[in-house]
């Protein structure tokens, strides 16, 4: 699957002001819902689920901080 440059800016700024902290709130509410495990055992659990939620959203965020390759060079710019 391939999107625009645009696309995946549009969607990786979707994710991460919508997407993200509503993960955030579900996470919250499944590890309450454990009766409180210990602070390692918590820590872990937030951290593996910090890193999954990345996972299926990797190809979007993929280049996006970098310059936009389907943008016009400017002959000034080049060396």
């Amino acid at each position: 699957m391939s999107l625009a440059y645009k696309t995946r800016r549009r969607l990786a700024m979707l994710i991460l002001l919508v997407g993200m902290p509503a993960y955030i709130v579900v996470a919250v509410t499944i590890v309450n819902m454990l009766d409180r495990p210990s602070i390692p055992v918590e820590l872990l659990i937030y951290v593996g689920l910090g890193f999954l939620w990345a996972l299926p959203f990797k190809f979007i965020f993929k280049g996006v901080g970098q310059a936009d390759p389907d943008a016009p060079q400017d002959p000034a710019d080049q060396d």
